[in-house]
């Protein structure tokens, strides 16, 4: 576990998310979640750095597909 990252999501939940996600879609989700209240985007924050997946399912299985499937030369 990224002991950084986890404390950075409890003291300020956006950087939390940018260490681990980059500047993407879960690092703006986080700045929204905690511009509402505080302890939503830190929850959040706390998801992504504890190895949660914000992915949608069928995306993820059209990753992994691609991956597992032959390539025809």
């Amino acid at each position: 576990m990224n002991i950084p990252a986890l404390i950075a999501a409890i003291v300020l939940p956006p950087l939390g998310a940018f260490l681990i996600r980059g500047m993407g879609r879960d690092f703006f989700i986080a700045i929204g979640l905690t511009m509402l209240f505080f302890l939503p985007g830190m929850l959040f924050s706390l998801f992504i750095v504890c190895g949660g997946s914000t992915d949608r399912p069928a995306a993820a299985i059209a990753r992994r597909w691609r991956a597992i499937r032959p390539v025809r030369a």
